[in-house]
């Protein structure tokens, strides 16, 4: 399986295959569920390249470990998906 920060940068990279809608699904420990969020709306931590910046569905900034991200979709199908 690739790893999640090499298909970060895949699609920050390869024009082509970036160029589709990408959403990332991480595992909300208060919810208790895989949340999805749009791709665009996620940035990564400057300070700390392990962590990804959001917003999220209820409007409050929050910082994600890479670990937490649990799948990934690209136009709508499933691409990656962490291995439990």
């Amino acid at each position: 399986m690739t790893p999640l920060h090499e298909l970060l940068s895949r699609i920050r990279w390869d024009a082509e295959f970036g160029a589709a809608r990408f959403v990332l699904g991480y595992y909300d420990r208060v919810a208790g569920r895989i949340v999805r969020i749009d791709l665009r709306e996620v940035t990564r931590d400057a300070a700390n390249h392990s962590m990804l910046d959001l917003i999220d569905e209820d409007g409050h900034a929050r910082s994600i470990p890479l670990h937490r991200v649990k799948e990934v979709l690209r136009n709508g199908k499933l691409i990656w998906r962490r291995a439990h």
